[in-house]
């Protein structure tokens, strides 16, 4: 963990209410995809913990949705307004784990499998992604992944691509992959692993400090408790009791 003062360079809406923030700073120390950083807010006691979409030594960008006071207050910050952000939280994605990478996100459990996406290309491997939206109006960043990987695109009303959501659609398509990675909705997650224990989950859940002190993210696993903020966010979907 270490605490930097980034500026932000850009902050724009995505969606209806999905936005993009790219800061500068000193991030030399993220070293994983999967990881995810805590920014202050002026007026709010508890950091914001939010997942790290991609980054260099230099640049972060965050993909976030509105969902409370904080992130409504985020989408008006101003480039040139600087935050105090404590990086390099969590645990990642472990990559040597597979050759034919499946990815799956859903709604804003995208954000952190663009940078992921983009690792497996630095090694030439080209995995299929799927992206689950409730309907076509929520879809973003499908031509930026596109660059990647072939990419699914499933909605939930049938508005766009496969009507139902990933797992459904992997229930019923044959998807070459040895190995896959996963961020989105609880339920999601469950079942996703409950249909195949395969492969890493990215879990969401509300923290106090985000490095493991409190205590207050735990949750059970087939070894014992574990907190999401410190041994995960990112865990063997095998082992977490659902």
């Amino acid at each position: 963990m270490k605490q930097v003062l980034l500026e932000i360079k850009e902050n724009k809406k995505v969606t209806n209410d999905v936005y993009q923030m790219t800061l500068e700073g000193d991030l030399s120390s993220i070293k994983n995809s999967g990881e995810f950083v805590e920014l202050k807010l002026d007026n709010y006691y508890l950091r914001r913990p939010i997942s790290v979409s991609d980054y260099d030594s230099n640049h972060l960008v965050l993909l976030y949705k509105v969902l409370g006071h904080g992130t409504k207050d985020m989408t008006g910050f101003k480039p040139g307004m600087k935050l105090d952000t404590l990086v390099n939280l969590g645990n990642g994605f472990d990559l040597s784990k597979s050759q034919r990478p499946l990815l799956i996100g859903g709604g804003i459990g995208l954000a952190p499998l663009y940078n992921l996406a983009k690792k497996f290309n630095e090694q030439n491997i080209k995995p299929i992604i799927i992206l689950g939206f409730r309907n076509k109006e929520e879809m973003y960043y499908v031509n930026e992944l596109k660059k990647f990987g072939e990419v699914i695109v499933t909605t939930d009303d049938g508005s766009y691509g496969f009507k139902g959501n990933a797992v459904s659609y992997l229930k019923e398509n044959e998807v070459n992959y040895d190995f896959y990675y996963a961020c989105g909705p609880l339920v999601m997650l469950k079942y996703l692993s409950l249909h195949n224990p395969n492969g890493e989950v990215s879990l969401e859940a509300r923290m106090g400090c985000g490095f493991g002190a409190c205590m207050g993210c735990s949750i059970e696993t087939t070894n014992g408790p574990k907190r999401v903020c410190k041994e995960g966010p990112v865990f063997m979907a095998s082992e977490v009791i659902w």
